[in-house]
This record gives structure tokens, sequence and C-alpha cells, in this order.
């Protein structure tokens, strides 16, 4: 992702380059995206509190240049074809658009928007990890040369190394998300959606596509997962997971320490170190626990069922409605995929590992629904918490009928169940 930032003076720019050799080992970790851009804001503010991370998020968003504002008829043109997607999204699942029959609003937003919105919407979230990260770092042998690099490296982290990550996560996002939902995240806000403009016409630029075929898809596409997201219990479940494995890190303070090894800072040789910093387990000084690896297939049956809806949905509609659906859907498919390190902060920090493997589940298990009882069951999914799939389910839709419909057609309890205290996993 080192395109997206603004590049490093050359030694002849910097006044300073004289303190950049391979002695200094901290002049070289500006040389790593998440460390060059936590650099940046030392050198610019430093203040460890969310203002500082959204501020961050802002400065690789907009990749330190200005926003130019969005064009009138641009948003004009979006809200036009965001009536003809509510009528179609809400015909084709039955389900409530927006509250009280009011139409939905959009706006198209620069990416330095997107990027502040995001990051209030996900604070809560980050907030229940910065809780799970309380342990102190045991104090460090300054006589020892390698400890005395890595001490003062790992008291630059805690409170602000996470927010600085969360920034740069979310940052990194706004380059490439085109819309509220590209993370399946429900989000506060009512009827409210966005649009990252730069990046659909980005996209559409790149394959060629017709303008009015572009924003009626992702138009399609938001609208049907604002759709599944105002259930109230799908909203609710999915936040509770994600917030409980944001809660459930183990702090590990000699995590970074650990996966260094044998690294010389004195030596020059940066290679591997930039994967190595792509990590949170280092990054945070924290490792997954006993009871996130029992969150984590709860929270992806949940996004594959999601998505495979999503995507019936849109197929359902789309195809009679966009020319080139076909081409447009393939290509904006792939792209989700195609994991960069924001992606893999996702991944590791929030639990939601996106992943083409993921993708087909949820797409085999709605056409396992569909192949053996029809379309109208699949409206039973968001009928009530009970009758969200479990992941054996999910690999199994046969399971799910059998659960949900039974002999008699009634609703049954789940064989599965996290339970409400995972306390005791990590014994």
């Amino acid at each position: 992702m080192t395109d997206d930032l603004p590049e490093q003076p050359s030694d002849d720019e910097n006044p300073d380059s004289s303190s950049s050799s391979p002695a200094d080992p901290f002049a070289q970790f500006s040389q790593i995206p998440l460390f060059g851009d936590l650099f940046k804001v030392m050198q610019g503010q430093g203040s460890p509190d969310w203002g500082g991370a959204r501020q961050f998020a802002v400065m690789i968003a907009s990749g330190g240049e200005s926003q130019p504002n969005v064009d009138p008829l641009e948003r004009m043109a979006y809200e036009s074809l965001l009536r003809i997607a509510e009528l179609h999204i809400a015909n084709a699942t039955g389900l409530t658009i927006s509250a009280g029959g009011v139409p939905l609003t959009i706006d198209v937003v620069t990416r330095t928007d997107w990027a502040t919105s995001t990051i209030d919407t996900y604070r809560p979230i980050f907030e229940r990890l910065t809780s799970s990260l309380t342990a102190e770092p045991p104090p460090l042998d300054t006589a020892d040369p390698s400890a005395a690099f890595l001490g003062p490296l790992m008291a630059m982290m805690g409170p602000m190394m996470l927010n600085m990550t969360a920034g740069s996560m979310v940052g990194h996002l706004a380059r490439k998300s085109l819309g509220t939902y590209d993370l399946p995240i429900p989000r506060e806000g009512g009827d409210r959606l966005m649009v990252v403009g730069a990046n659909v016409e980005e996209f559409r630029d790149l394959w060629s596509i017709d303008a009015d075929d572009m924003r009626l898809w992702v138009c399609l596409n938001e609208v049907a997962h604002h759709a599944v997201f105002r259930v109230p219990h799908v909203r609710e479940r999915l936040l509770e997971l994600l917030g409980d494995h944001a809660s459930g890190f183990s702090p590990n303070p000699n995590a970074l320490e650990d996966k260094l090894g044998n690294f010389d800072p004195m030596s020059g040789d940066m290679s591997g170190l930039q994967e190595m910093f792509g990590d949170p387990e280092v990054v945070l000084g924290a490792v997954r626990s006993d009871i996130q690896r029992a969150i984590l297939p709860q929270i992806a049956a949940l996004v594959a069922a999601i998505e495979g809806y999503v995507d019936h949905i849109m197929d359902k509609v789309g195809t009679g409605l966009i020319g080139s659906y076909a081409m447009l859907s393939e290509a904006l498919r792939r792209r989700r995929v195609e994991a960069d390190q924001s992606d893999r902060f996702v991944g590791q920090l929030l639990g939601l590992e996106l992943t083409q493997t993921q993708f087909d589940e949820g797409a085999a298990f709605i056409a396992g629904i569909i192949e053996r009882s029809g379309e109208d069951v699949l409206s039973r999914l968001w009928e009530s918490h009970d009758s969200l799939p479990t992941p054996a389910e999910i690999s199994a839709p046969g399971l799910w009928l059998a659960r949900v419909l039974g002999e008699t057609g009634e609703l049954t309890t789940p064989d599965f169940e996290v339970p409400d205290d995972l306390s005791g996993l990590d014994d």
C-alpha cells in the first residue's frame, strides 16, 4: 500500500538524512508503511486520542491532497437510481427498506468523508479492543542492546498504537471502498447510505463500464445490505459477535520481542520487517484467545449467510436491470477478495476474514436452500435470532432446513449455540 502514501523525501531533500543510516534503526522504521504513517502523525501532533486516529485516517485517505467537491449532477444521478434500487430490492426480499416508508438518502462522499464517518462508526469496537489490552510490558534489561532497542519501541505502542492502527486501516479502506457496506458491518445513522464517488469512478474507468450501470449496481448492493442490517436481531447479533471478538484478545507484552527473534537493528537489513509489522499481534502486543477462536466460526457463518443472500438478490434483480451485469458483478466480486495490508488488519482485529472460500460457502448455502425447498424459504433466514444459521449449517443447508422447518414447519431450537459465558475457555 506504499503507493497510497506521499513519497518520502530523498536524502538530498531531507536536511536530517544524516541520521537515517543503518546505525539509526528508528529512522528506518519510517520506511515501513504502518510506522511511516505513525511517525508522520507523531511529527505533527502525537496526541494519542481518537481525534488523532481520525486525523490519521483522513491523512491516508486523502494521500495528503485536497479532495475535490462532488459534482451535484453526480449526486442527482445516484438519487434517481436509488429509487429504482429501493423498489426492486423491497419486492425481491420482502424486507423493510427504511423506517416509516420514508425514502432512503444517499450521499456521494469523498474518501476523507468516508474515513471520518467510519472511524466514528467503528469506535465502539476499537474501544472494546482497547479494554482487553491492559497488560503492562515487563521491564527490559537496558544493559542488553537488543532490549535497549525494543524498550522505546514497545513504549511507543499501547493506546496510541491502537489508535494509529485503526486510523491506518480505515484510511487505506477509504481509498478502495465503494460504499457503506464494503465491510459488512452495520452502521448507526438511520437510513443514510454513502458512495465514495472517486473510488467508483476509478473502478468504472479501469473497466470501461457505463456510468449508469455502475451507479445502479452500487445502489442495488447498498440497498440490499441495508435491508438485511435493518433487521434488528441480525444487526445486534453481528455487532455483539464483533464486539466480543474485539474484547477477547489476550495481552502478550512479549509478542514484539518474540516475533523479532534474531533481528539485528544495527544491520540495516529491514527485509521481512514490513510483513512482521503488518501483524496486529506484533503491533498491539496481543494474541488471539480461545474465546475468539470460538467466536470466529459464528462471525464467519453469519457473514457468509448475509453475503450469499445479498449476492443472490443482486443476481435476481440486477440481471434484468443492468445490461453489463454479468461482467460487472464478476469484476466487483473478484475485487472484494483481493487482499492487502488493510484487509489483513480487518481480519485479525475485527474477525472479518473475507475470503473467496467464505463467499463461496455463502453462495452454496443459499443455492442449497433454494434447490431443496424453493426461494420463498429464504425469508425464514431473517425471522428471528434462532433462525440464523450455525457454522455447521452453512456447509450443510439441509441441516438448517431440517431445524427451521422441521416436520411441522415450525422453527426449532438450534443444536449449537455459543455459551453466554466464555470466560473459562482460556483456562
